[in-house]
């Protein structure tokens, strides 16, 4: 079954399986769809990184763009508040009314759903509201024929544990009524990341449990109203890799849409694991997109219903307007108050401290197994290049008092490794991954490029800088910094060294 076409014109060696390939690589994760016409849109979780929600936009469902966030500028999700594996949690996106509208939780914000609307997918957006009396995480958004509206959600109320919903008031941003059970899953772990869709006379409820690892699944129930009661499905889980040596692993936190022709897809966020048991991933959670057949008024996932030629990773930034690209992304500081594009080129990075402790870098997903990052200055003090999973996991090269130096901090251990040759200006630094001599996910080779020539600095297992050692929901995040004064870096660039059509 093939229900969409490449996204531009390809060769049996760069087509790929959707059921194998995300749309959107890298840490993009519990994705949430739309449709607006002939256009459609999905929204991220974005954790402790600001700006918060990645919003995308496609024609095709193939090819994404990225266009902005919605919590960009919002005085309710300040930058550097969140710590590691903090922040914003599975956003749900709607367009009802004219509007879009995003729900989620910021789980280091005090309690409460955020939620803010927009008269277009890039903005203005805010501000946004809190709903008080939501307790809980994964809020979805759904309205009635009659305009109300519900917010479904898993729930962390004793009174309405599991999948709870309640009536909202959004513009005054207020729950009408005492929130009630509408599902307690099958039995298995955790059910969260609900989504409640109308088709035909049937509400369905999808939804994730069996915990987001290994055991991740999808499942759904339906129901003639909106709040229920619902019915499970008899052949749950529809979707999961669970007890598979499939190459994609930890399918869940699904949506789905229909499409102009009728047709209905859905989204998912999986793993791409590597390496020996019990196998590493290192991109974090990424989103990935299936074919639904209906049989008997119930969904059938169809994981490798399209064939596509993969949107290109690669980029060169020289910073040549004053506008970032929406890329960029820090989990400290905000990027305005540290990282500035400079007339005629260039970026200047200034040292920065956040409440949360992570730096202010400059950084950018990670998006393909096999690649290459570097950052050329004419610094020989205070620039680094960092591979970041969390502040307790990271890696990176960094100049001080004209030498290279190579760090790596993995818990509680540290390595430091310094290059005793004065560094000649100017210096590429420069971090890939490459195939893995240790049975892991990949190899980390930390390179330092001057006018004497090229040299490693080290080369360690990718293990160390993967979930499954961190811990957490996060994925790879790479960019600069700056330590004691401002350094300027005339240019970064990213490629993938992936094989063709892998």
């Amino acid at each position: 079954m093939t229900l969409g076409a490449p996204t531009r014109e390809g060769t049996a060696e760069n087509v790929v399986s959707s059921a194998t390939h995300p749309i959107i690589p890298g840490f993009y994760p519990d994705p949430s769809i739309c449709r607006v016409g002939d256009d459609f849109y999905i929204a991220n979780s974005s954790f402790e990184y600001h700006p918060g929600v990645p919003l995308w936009h496609s024609t095709d469902l193939l090819s994404w763009r990225l266009v902005g966030h919605a919590l960009a500028d919002e005085p309710r999700f300040p930058a550097g508040r969140a710590g590691a594996n903090g922040g914003v949690y599975a956003p749900t996106l709607r367009h009802h009314d004219g509007r879009f509208w995003m729900i989620t939780t910021d789980v280091s914000g005090g309690g409460g759903q955020l939620v803010t609307s927009a008269p277009t997918i890039e903005g203005p957006w805010g501000p946004a509201r809190v709903i008080e009396g939501i307790i809980g995480i994964d809020p979805d958004l759904a309205w009635d024929a009659d305009g109300t509206c519900y917010v479904t959600y898993s729930s962390d109320d004793k009174r309405a544990p599991d999948i709870a919903q309640v009536r909202v008031d959004l513009e005054r941003g207020v729950v009408l009524g005492e929130p009630y059970t509408i599902c307690h899953g099958t039995g298995m772990a955790y059910p969260e990341g609900p989504h409640l869709i109308r088709r035909g006379e049937w509400w369905y409820l999808l939804y994730s449990e069996g915990g987001t690892e290994r055991g991740h699944c999808v499942s759904i129930a339906r129901a003639t109203t909106p709040s229920g009661p619902f019915t499970l499905f008899d052949e749950n889980p529809i979707l999961t890799r669970r007890s598979t040596v499939f190459p994609v692993q930890n399918t869940g936190h699904a949506d789905i849409v229909e499409r102009q022709d009728g047709s209905w897809v859905m989204v998912y966020l999986a793993v791409r694991a590597r390496g020996t048991t019990p196998m590493f991933h290192v991109n974090g959670r990424e989103t990935f997109i299936a074919g639904i057949d209906w049989a008997g008024d119930w969904p059938v996932v169809v994981p490798d219903a399209f064939s596509f030629a993969p949107d290109a990773t690669a980029f060169t930034d020289r910073f040549e307007t004053a506008q970032l690209d929406p890329r960029w992304a820090s989990p400290g500081a905000a990027l305005t108050t540290f990282a500035r594009a400079l007339p005629g080129g260039g970026v200047e990075i200034s040292p920065a401290s956040s409440p949360n402790g992570a730096p202010a870098l400059l950084a950018a997903r990670v998006k393909d197994l096999a690649w290459r990052f570097e950052a050329d200055t004419t610094a020989t003090d205070a620039a680094a290049l960092r591979l970041r999973m969390d502040e307790a996991h990271w890696a990176e090269l960094r100049l001080e008092a004209g030498r290279a130096v190579f760090a790596l901090q993995i818990g509680p251990a540290r390595r430091l490794v310094v290059d005793e040759e004065q560094l000649q200006a100017p210096v590429t630094l420069r971090i890939e991954a490459a195939a893995s001599t240790h049975n892991g996910p990949d190899d980390l080779i930390f390179t330092i490029v001057d006018q004497a020539g090229e040299r490693t600095l080290d080369r360690i297992d990718g293990r160390y800088l993967s979930t499954e050692v961190a811990g957490g929901f996060l994925g790879r995040t790479i960019g600069v910094r700056a330590e004691d004064v401002p350094v300027v870096f005339s240019e970064l660039r990213y490629e993938s060294s992936e094989v063709a059509g892998t």
